[in-house]
C-alpha cells in the first residue's frame, strides 16, 4: 500500500517526488490523449444534462442554485457563474491542498462553463409537468454519465469535491459531513 505522499499505481508501484499536479500535467500514465478526450467528452455530456435538467423548471442540485444566484446577481450567464464559482473552488484547493488539483479538473471546468452556455439555448419544454419531469430526468442521467467519464480519467476532482476532500483529509473531519455542510452554506 501507498503511504502517505504517495500514489499507487495498478501495477503496486507508487511514485515519489512530484505533486499530484505536476505528474497529471505531464500526464504520466496511460493514454494520455485518450484520457483527455474523455475529459472533454465528459464535460460536454454532464454540461448538456445540466442545462437539460435546470431548463424543466423543477430547481436544481446545490450548485445550480448557487450558479443561478450568482448569474442573477452579477449579471452573468450560467456558464459563466458556473465557472467562477468553480474558479473560486480551484483557488481554495490549489491553496490549502493543491493534491486535489490536476489538469482535469480545470480542463473540465473551462470544457463545461463554455458548452454549458452554447447548450442553454437549445432545449425545447412543453410545459406539460411529466413531459418536463421526463427530460429533467434524461438531463440528470446525462450528467451523471458525463461526470462517471471524466472520474474514470482519473486526471484530478471535480471543484466541489476538491474543497470537499481539501478540507476533509487536512482536517480529519468526515467527508460526509463537510459535504452536507459545503450544501448548506451554498444554498
Amino acid at each position: 500500500t501507498a503511504v502517505l505522499g504517495e500514489r499507487e499505481h495498478t501495477d503496486g508501484r507508487t511514485r515519489r517526488g512530484l505533486p499530484r499536479i505536476a505528474r497529471v500535467a505531464r500526464m504520466d500514465g496511460p493514454r494520455p490523449a485518450w484520457r483527455l478526450a474523455l475529459v472533454a467528452t465528459g464535460s460536454a455530456v454532464s454540461a448538456y444534462g445540466i442545462t437539460l435538467a435546470i431548463g424543466a423548471g423543477f430547481g436544481g442540485g446545490t450548485l445550480a442554485v448557487l450558479w443561478q444566484g450568482v448569474a442573477r446577481t452579477f449579471g452573468l450567464t450560467l456558464g459563466q457563474a458556473s465557472f467562477a464559482v468553480a474558479a473560486l473552488m480551484i483557488a481554495f484547493s490549489l491553496a490549502y491542498d493543491r493534491r486535489q488539483i490536476c489538469l482535469g479538473t480545470v480542463l473540465y471546468q473551462v470544457v463545461y462553463g463554455l458548452l454549458v452556455d452554447a447548450f442553454s439555448g437549445v432545449h425545447g419544454y412543453t410545459g406539460r409537468p411529466v413531459a418536463d419531469a421526463a427530460l429533467m430526468m434524461a438531463g440528470i442521467v446525462l450528467f451523471a454519465v458525463g461526470t462517471g467519464l471524466y472520474a474514470a480519467t482519473d486526471t484530478g476532482r471535480g471543484s466541489y469535491e476538491a474543497v470537499t476532500f481539501s478540507l476533509s483529509e487536512k482536517n480529519g473531519w468526515p467527508a460526509g459531513r463537510v459535504r452536507v455542510a459545503s450544501d448548506a452554506a451554498v444554498v
